[in-house]
């Protein structure tokens, strides 16, 4: 007993040293909000404000981006954007440590932080844990729901409904969060078979019927769907192929996830090895049940990688994978144990396969972190120019301005370069380049900025149309970054 508590504070020591260190990782991670992050904290704000004075929402955000950012907004109103990604930092300890819990409880200690410790460095988490949107707070929640379902695993069967509305509150957090349910529901009946036979299936359907019944009201008695429909299942169709799609999935998850197969494998021919304690309390389940555990959870991973393909766009996909690794996280752990084998005896097997993992977040996180234009100096300039409450600008990206600028203007004043509806003198509704080189030789707009980065199709247009207009002049160019690039700036004469 006395050994079982020391391996017990033994291993929450070297959890505390993982979550440190996974911390670190991500505050290392430094630049100006990115586009996500500005329309994610933005519409926050809205949306408190509407709830605590009620004046209307101007935009519909359901058709930007899925998930409610209140909170991350109340605590960039009072932390401002370092408050808002810490509290994203906050989201993802915890899933690291339900991750330890779940992983424990399924197999023991050594596998749990194997589990953790790979978790804790991959590209996903890393940026999830310094960015302030809902994507850490989705994965949390599908952390702590998994949890509940494993944790009570002997409980009585209704006691599986408590991880019900928080599996349902992680796909209000985002929407691409519901990819993850049926794992949710396998794993309920899967890890409940050991202890309660044929009953298990009785387990996942309350668990099916617990997250039927308020995700079908939540559909029916508001506009949720048409923001599913918008941002998730009927996304914009890209140009990226299967190949730079699954060179991009390797580059993010590849080691971790080969780790988790191997587990999954090697976990299938043989139940019980180092990762399992001499006194468990029970014997180790037959080869099917070991094998259909491997399954779901490494094939979750799977999922996102087969939606971006179906969609040919990689926007968020680092996200996505993030919820996809959480589940197929624990059978990597069970993989590195196997690799280090019994008594330690090829611990560098382990090291390798760890280190690898690490130089690739570390790399990867550090390169994504820094690939979009730095907005501080453009922010100061625009200030001079932005007339409090009035005026019309067009911007590459608008939200990443309209969030520094909050308190002078707002989004319905702001135009991006990715969609125009401007209708002219004779009533006509124009669109697309039209609507842009009409706008622009008619003066409609105060401001216009340019980067040369995010819309490269586009932006030779409309800055040949600014030019031709004879309606604007030159203001100054603002670099970013270190000889990346330079915001334009034109203003009306």
């Amino acid at each position: 007993m006395a050994g079982c508590r020391r391996r017990t504070w033994v291993s929450r020591a070297i959890l505390l040293s993982v979550l440190a260190f996974q911390a670190a990782l991500s505050l290392r991670l430094e630049n100006t909000a990115f586009q996500d992050e500005a329309v994610h904290l933005g519409s926050g704000h809205v949306q408190v404000a509407h709830l605590l004075n009620g004046p209307p929402v101007p935009t519909d955000y359901s058709n930007y981006f899925s998930g409610t950012p209140v909170l991350a907004a109340l605590v960039d109103a009072r932390f401002g954007l370092a408050g808002a990604r810490l509290l994203s930092l906050f989201f993802m300890l915890g899933a690291t440590t339900l991750l330890y819990a779940m992983t424990r409880r399924l197999f023991s200690e050594r596998p749990a932080l194997a589990a953790a410790v790979l978790f804790a460095v991959i590209p996903s988490t890393i940026v999830l844990g310094h960015f302030a949107t809902c994507d850490s707070a989705a994965v949390f929640l599908l952390a702590l729901a998994a949890w509940i379902i494993v944790r009570t695993d002997r409980a009585p069967l209704v006691a599986v409904l408590l991880a019900a509305p928080v599996a349902v509150l992680a796909v209000g957090t985002k929407y691409a969060a519901g990819l993850c349910l049926p794992t949710l529901v396998v794993l309920a009946a899967l890890v409940a078979w050991p202890h309660r036979g044929r009953w298990s299936i009785v387990r996942a359907v309350l668990l099916v019927i617990g997250l039927a019944v308020p995700i079908l009201a939540g559909l029916h008695f508001s506009d949720v769907l048409d923001g599913v429909r918008a941002t998730t299942t009927a996304g914009e169709h890209g140009t990226d192929g299967a190949r730079e799609l699954l060179r991009k999935s390797a580059v993010w998850s590849g080691p971790m996830f080969l780790t988790a197969c191997g587990g999954a494998i090697a976990y299938a021919r043989r139940g019980r090895m180092n990762e399992s304690p001499p006194g468990a309390r029970l014997g180790v389940p037959g080869g099917v049940w070991r094998a259909l555990l491997g399954l779901p959870l490494c094939g979750t991973a799977l999922l996102a990688l087969g939606y971006q393909i179906n969609l040919a766009n990689p926007v968020a996909f680092y996200e996505h994978l993030g919820f996809g690794l959480l589940f197929a996280a624990p059978m990597a752990g069970v993989g590195l144990t196997r690799l280090v084998g019994e008594h330690f005896r090829f611990p560098q097997l382990a090291c390798v396969v760890w280190v690898a993992t690490l130089c690739m977040g570390v790399t990867t996180s550090a390169e994504w972190f820094t690939s979009w234009p730095e907005s501080s100096r453009l922010n100061v300039a625009l200030r001079q120019y932005v007339t409090p409450g009035e005026g019309r600008y067009l911007a590459v990206t608008p939200d990443v301005p309209v969030y520094y600028l909050r308190d002078i203007t707002d989004r319905t004043r702001w135009t991006s370069l990715r969609s125009i509806g401007y209708q002219d003198t004779h009533g006509s509704v124009r669109h697309g380049e039209d609507g842009y080189r009409k706008a622009l030789a008619d003066g409609w707009f105060d401001v216009v900025v340019l980067d040369g980065v995010a819309t490269p199709r586009m932006e030779p247009v409309v800055a040949a149309a600014v030019r031709g207009s004879g309606k604007y002049r030159a203001l100054d160019t603002v670099p970013f970054g270190e000889d990346r690039g330079r915001y334009r700036i034109w203003v009306k004469r």
